[in-house]
């Protein structure tokens, strides 16, 4: 009985705390439809959340990005329709259409060099996960977010992200994709040893991957390793075809132009 009712209260704190709040974020600065042309299977999609434990995440990773997303469909599938997975406390891991997102403001980041079966495989490790769920009777784990800013140090507030539980963590975490990349062997942000001789000479690097639970949202937007894709640039962005509403808001150098 007991179990079942901190299950139950468990959901009601993950409704809560993941309540979309559009009026936090005033800005939305995206193209939707290019960012759904632009897209790619394996891609990795940065949120911008607007809930509660969006605004935790954030203070404590201290980044714009909240919340991470694999795409598994594109559209040149053919499908008509982008679809990600992604991992939330109230629905665990689940497919989601692109559009979700169409008024959040997102950065979309993709690993370089990657094959066409390294994407598709990497997309299949994130659909093979659907169904993966939070352990809401975990309260203490839940419990965290509802102190968004806690008056901590920096350099202690990752570590925060791990209060309790070890699987309830690591998919808060978005730590499921980086699993996703780490399964076709591909770096996120390792940690790379300098071998040396007992002399001192350098006889190479070894990589070592990171605790997956050690993996937050901005981790892919600082990884040398993703590249930060731009829809509105890559689909092809001309500043001279701006229809300004007023032409004395244009700028002088803009003003000169033929």
């Amino acid at each position: 009985m007991l179990a079942g009712l901190r299950h139950r209260l468990g959901h009601w704190i993950g409704r809560f705390l993941e309540r979309d709040q559009p009026d936090t974020q005033p800005v939305v600065a995206q193209d939707h439809a290019a960012l759904t042309a632009t897209i790619r299977v394996g891609d990795v999609l940065l949120v911008e959340g607007r809930a509660k434990v969006s605004t935790a995440i954030k203070y404590l990773t201290q980044s714009t990005w909240s919340h991470a997303a694999i795409c598994v469909q594109d559209l040149t599938r053919g499908e008509g329709q982008v679809e990600l997975v992604e991992v939330t406390m109230h629905e665990g891991a689940h497919r989601v259409p692109l559009v979700k997102y169409a008024a959040h403001n997102t950065r979309l980041c993709r690993a370089a060099g990657l094959s066409e079966d390294e994407r598709a495989a990497v997309a299949h490790f994130m659909v093979e996960r659907i169904g993966l769920q939070y352990d809401m009777r975990n309260i203490v784990d839940l419990m965290r977010y509802f102190i968004p800013t806690p008056p901590v140090p920096v350099r202690w507030r990752r570590p925060l992200l791990r209060l309790g539980a070890g699987d309830p963590t690591r998919a808060i975490c978005s730590s499921l994709a980086a699993q996703a990349f780490q399964s076709v062997g591909y770096p996120i942000l390792p940690e790379i040893e300098m071998l040396r001789a007992p002399s001192g000479r350098p006889l190479g690097t070894v990589w070592h991957a990171r605790d997956a639970s050690f993996i937050v949202p901005r981790d892919f937007d600082l990884s040398p390793y993703f590249a930060v894709v731009k829809p509105t640039i890559h689909r092809g962005f001309d500043h001279a075809r701006i229809p300004w509403s007023d032409q004395n808001e244009v700028p002088e150098g803009r003003k000169s132009v033929g």
